[in-house]
């Protein structure tokens, strides 16, 4: 798993033989700074971008290859004893309403350079049925962390956060919030040069502007009812200076963006998950005690934690996930939700590149 924070590579290995998901090892790769640049600057149109993707497909490809190297030699396994690797891509556009999504990585590729099957592409065939191809994790959330008799929401915070609401009659919604931590790395990062605000350090020093957290707030996308996603695309350095007047402090805008994102949560979970008893955070924003504090503040009354309580590490639950979707791939079980994405019906999603 690579995701919108674009910090680097979560490589899990996942035994999926029994009911529930074992974590056997894992591996971290951190992107370079020059990966990250060329990422970021295909969010955007650009001469010859079409090239500049198909090359740092490559280079992803090469780098994915490497980590699962890694954590192979970590583990003592060889390649012949992975049934697959499921292999999100790298987010580059995601735009539902236009028909498309880009997670970019060679796949085939990939499998040349491992020896093992990859299954990737896993959000095209759910936007080909109508849906927003996204957030997928909420089915992975239901199979997992589902509580009979409790009413429980999972909370994603990366750099777009996404909930799950696990209510005890059986159903499963969700949807994207609004921005996790994309915008507070990139506002501490143009600032500071910090990848991002440990434990909201910086964001803490500040104090919120309550005009631009309205205005911040007023973003069309926050109002709009789910099945809906977002990512780069809308949420950007561009869309936050745009909403700036240049005066203001940069640690009262730290303070404001960790308020946008909880924020955003927070009333999404009261909005859309009356009644919830408990939320568990996971994904790198789950480690931000400001934010952490700050959602205990919206959130009263409702027991709040990691899902690490629930024995699933926040650090790694998504990059499961995704070996999780390969293995429904595989066995040519759907694993979208129409309910949280809006397609017309379950589909089997991933594409195959035999090793």
């Amino acid at each position: 798993m690579s995701g919108t924070s674009l910090d680097g590579i979560d490589v899990a290995l996942v035994d999926l033989s029994g009911s529930q998901p074992q974590l056997q090892g894992t591996h971290y790769q951190p992107y370079p700074a020059e990966l990250k640049e060329t990422l970021l600057a295909l969010h955007q149109p650009a001469h010859n971008e079409l090239h500049l993707a198909q090359i740092t497909a490559n280079q992803l490809a090469r780098d994915y290859a490497h980590a699962v190297l890694a954590l192979l030699q970590k583990t003592g396994l060889t390649a012949a004893e992975i049934r697959a690797i499921g292999c999100h891509g790298q987010t580059i556009r995601h735009r539902p309403e236009e028909g498309y999504t880009i997670q970019l990585g060679n796949h085939a590729l990939l499998a040349e350079l491992t020896g093992i099957s990859v299954v990737g592409d896993f959000r095209s065939r759910d936007i080909a049925a109508g849906g927003q191809g996204a957030p997928l994790v909420p089915a992975f959330h239901n199979h997992v962390l589902r509580a009979p008799q409790t009413h429980r929401v999972i909370v994603n915070i990366g750099g777009i956060s996404n909930l799950t609401s696990l209510p005890a009659d059986g159903t499963v919604t969700g949807f994207d919030c609004g921005p996790g931590n994309l915008l507070m790395d990139a506002w501490i990062h143009s600032h500071r040069g910090q990848a991002y605000d440990k434990d909201g350090a910086w964001a803490s020093s500040g104090t919120v502007i309550p005009e631009l957290l309205k205005h911040l707030l007023d973003e069309p996308f926050f109002r709009a009812a789910p099945p809906k996603s977002s990512g780069r695309d809308l949420f950007n350095m561009d869309w936050l200076t745009q909403r700036l007047t240049g005066q203001e402090k940069p640690e009262d805008v730290q303070a404001t963006l960790l308020a946008l994102t909880g924020s955003s949560i927070a009333e999404a979970i009261l909005k859309y998950c009356g009644g919830a008893q408990e939320v568990y955070l996971c994904g790198g924003g789950a480690h931000n005690a400001a934010l952490r504090h700050y959602l205990a503040q919206k959130l009263l009354h409702v027991l709040l934690e990691k899902t690490d309580v629930l024995g699933v590490d926040a650090d790694w639950l998504e990059a499961i996930a995704f070996a999780w979707f390969a293995q429904q791939t595989l066995h040519g079980k759907p694993a979208n939700l129409p309910a949280v994405t809006g397609a017309k019906h379950p589909c089997i999603q991933g594409a195959v590149y035999q090793a």
